[in-house]
């Protein structure tokens, strides 16, 4: 880690969807096949929302325009950007570990950019590279608190960039 890194855990205020969309859009240029970011916090908490911000700007970015739903009841919803293949689940109705590998999310952790919500139901299978992503309730009904950890060192290097510039509380 450099001396101007910006430290991880990162603290922000988020203070509407907005904010939260920016903040993915500033982000997904950062991200690539192998990345695999962990979207914590309750339900209403701005996980779907960061998600959905996060996969249409890449697909806007290489041209295409598509709806992105919650992957609640899919489990899995997986969208093609360019080259970079995206996966966003929701593993909120999984009841084991093991349903995990049937979904084939192992295998998506090293080809493709996973966005997973509620990353508790993993248990073991939490990839070591992961970016954790903790959204909570503000101060206001749309603001959100956000912190971004992880263990690999890594990723405050590769995101010293995006947010050093960025304005947060």
């Amino acid at each position: 880690m450099s001396a101007n890194t910006v430290p991880l855990p990162f603290s922000c205020t988020l203070r509407s969807e907005e904010e939260t969309a920016k903040l993915a859009q500033r982000l997904a240029p950062a991200l690539g096949a192998g990345d695999v970011l962990l979207l914590q916090g309750p339900i209403g908490a701005g996980k779907t929302h960061f998600a959905r911000s996060l996969i249409q700007f890449l697909m806007a970015r290489d041209g295409h325009v598509e709806d992105v739903p919650s992957p609640t009841f899919t489990l899995v919803q997986t969208y093609d950007a360019g080259a970079l293949e995206i996966w966003h689940s929701d593993l909120y109705r999984l009841t084991h570990p093991d349903e995990v590998t049937e979904l084939g999310l192992e295998d998506a952790f090293e080809t493709a950019l996973c966005l997973i919500e509620w990353p508790d139901r993993l248990g073991e299978l939490v990839p070591e590279t992961a970016l954790t992503l903790t959204f909570s309730q503000g101060d206001t009904d749309d603001a959100r608190q956000l912190t971004l950890s992880a263990t690999d060192p890594r990723w405050a290097d590769r995101l010293t960039p995006l947010l050093a510039e960025a304005s947060y509380d």
